[in-house]
């Protein structure tokens, strides 16, 4: 708490004065980060229940060759009953991680609110006194009729945050109280006698989740995981469970690659091969383990995982920041080359973006997805094509309807970004399907499948773009076009006919960051085609104030 907070608890002035609201001390003597660490502590009891339960597996089979009859049968029965209640606990250990860090979530945007409370109490000569009193400062005297609004509207303010604090509190003892109960009457039940088909849309599947109980939920999490983990419209959280119990048999199936391709070869072409896809296979290893260790660790803002196909390239889908819980979603889309490898690097850029929301919006509820569930091209005869952003297009429409349909409390606004050919696979998907999106963003942008923002299905002054003054994005010219520059450079009055306005004539359209576009420009500094997230670029600040609505 600082000094002037503190000062005048023996109320040694007179005036205006607005009465203590209860919880004020607490608040400011409150620690996120002890909760985050706590529920940190309960995620990671799940490697021990997991190792443990394996260990009675490893057991049955040493004893199964030279043990049979109905004692053996009845054995057998007895330790999959036991290794059952380990595995059905170990949804229930993330939930607690999920419920804890979502506390420590509220509970700091709360602090957030209230420092900037006090902020704003002291700019206008008011003093917050232990108790969270609001009275005018005796050091700093103004005229009386000045100061009663501003009292108010501080003392409001620090009500506000109090009351987020309070919310939070409830919302979270509820939902450790409901885990209390299923641990003395059964983490599970009966599965559901009905499942959506593979057809439905995101909100049949939110309307399907909804009338399930708390039980028939858990018994999909810890059963169904590949099923849950990847169906657009059910909630972030049991989506991040069912995820995160299949990550080692995932890192496993990596490994168990790696190893067959380590045998030798003779020297040729299949060596060639080999080595290359050992390279790759090398990549995505090291891509996972990074990303599992963002995974694992207990700072704010929470990691959730979404999606993740170590097949082929490899795809991961992960939130920093619940969406289902925030007042502001990003959804970014990475470009060229992208893969599981480099999944860690791309949600670093997502975390700057969300870096510069707390900085610009202290005390509002942000969260940032790394959509990388799609094919990106590896080379550029690949990128110059629009297949692979076409393929991407109904995945990406079905996840922006997802997160709409699991967003708990009032509509959350969505942006959605996509860098390079990123913009591409935005472009297409809303032109060719709509995005469930609030406003798009496109950064280095080699076009975006449309000649005009009022095509992508979202209010123009909605579409917003970047380019970088040196960003080689810009020399990204259709073929024609090249063609046309290679015959005027040798002509007479060839460098007069370049200038002819078709300068905004990218590969896949017209650039976005162009005037006549119909969308929206925001500067970016020269920091080329991979620098619009660097911490002195003002494109880092000007992404962040599109995601807050600023």
């Amino acid at each position: 708490m600082s000094d002037r907070a503190g000062r005048g608890a023996a109320g040694t002035t007179a005036g205006p004065t607005a009465a203590p609201p209860a919880g004020y001390g607490q608040l400011w003597g409150a620690d996120p980060g002890a909760w985050l660490a706590a529920g940190a502590a309960w995620r990671g009891l799940t490697g021990p229940v997991q190792r443990r339960a394996d260990g009675l597996d490893t057991r049955v089979d040493t004893l199964r060759p030279g043990w049979s009859g109905a004692a053996a049968a009845a054995a057998r029965e007895r330790v999959g009953a036991l290794r059952g209640a380990l595995t059905d606990v170990l949804p229930a250990l993330i939930e607690v991680d999920q419920v804890l860090a979502e506390f420590a979530t509220r509970l700091g945007a709360a602090k957030a609110r209230l420092a900037a409370a006090v902020a704003h109490a002291d700019a206008g000569g008011l003093l917050v006194d232990r108790a969270g009193a609001v009275r005018p400062d005796p050091a700093r005297p103004r005229p009386t009729e000045r100061l009663g609004p501003g009292l108010t509207q501080v003392a409001a303010e620090i009500r506000g945050a109090l009351e987020l604090a309070g919310t939070a509190d409830r919302e979270a003892a509820a939902r450790l109280g409901g885990l209390t109960t299923a641990a003395v009457t059964g983490w599970v039940s009966v599965p559901p006698a009905w499942r959506p088909s593979s057809g439905a849309g995101p909100a049949e599947v939110s309307r399907w989740w909804a009338g399930l109980t708390p039980a028939e939920r858990r018994w999909l999490v810890g059963h169904e995981p590949a099923r849950i983990g990847c169906l657009d419209g059910v909630p972030v959280t049991a989506r991040d469970q069912a995820n995160r119990l299949l990550l080692a048999g995932q890192r496993e199936e990596l490994a168990a690659r790696r190893r067959r391709l380590l045998g030798p070869l003779p020297p040729g072409p299949a060596e060639l091969a080999r080595l290359a896809r050992l390279a790759r296979v090398d990549a995505a290893l090291r891509g996972l383990d990074a990303l599992g260790g963002r995974l694992a660790a207990p700072g704010a803002p929470r990691a959730y995982l979404l999606g993740l196909d170590p097949a082929g390239d490899g795809r991961a889908v992960v939130a920093l920041g619940n969406p289902d819980r925030a007042g502001a979603v990003l959804t970014y889309v990475p470009g060229m080359t992208a893969d599981l490898a480099d999944a860690p690097g791309e949600l670093g850029r997502a975390a700057r973006v969300l870096d510069r929301c707390a900085a610009l919006g202290p005390g509002e509820e942000t969260a940032a997805v790394l959509w990388l569930d799609y094919d990106a091209p590896d080379f550029l005869p690949e990128a110059a094509r629009a297949r692979q952003a076409e393929d991407a297009g109904p995945a990406l429409h079905r996840f922006q309807e997802g997160l709409r349909a699991s967003h708990e409390g009032p509509p959350a606004r969505h942006t959605v970004l996509g860098h390079s050919y990123g913009s591409v696979v935005v472009g297409t998907a809303a032109r060719d399907h709509g995005l469930s999106a609030d406003a798009l963003v496109f950064v280095g942008s080699p076009g975006v499948g449309v000649r005009h923002a009022g095509e992508l299905g979202v209010p123009p002054g909605q579409v917003w773009a970047s380019t970088a003054p040196d960003d080689v994005i810009r020399l990204a010219r259709p073929p024609e076009e090249l063609a046309r520059r290679a015959v005027l450079a040798g002509a007479p009055l060839g460098s007069a006919a370049l200038l002819d306005g078709r300068d905004h004539e990218l590969w896949f359209g017209r650039d976005p960051s162009d005037p006549g576009f119909g969308g929206r420009r925001f500067p970016s500094g020269r920091y080329g085609h991979t620098g619009y997230w660097e911490p002195g670029n003002p494109a880092l600040d000007g992404m962040a104030r599109i995601v807050l609505g600023r």
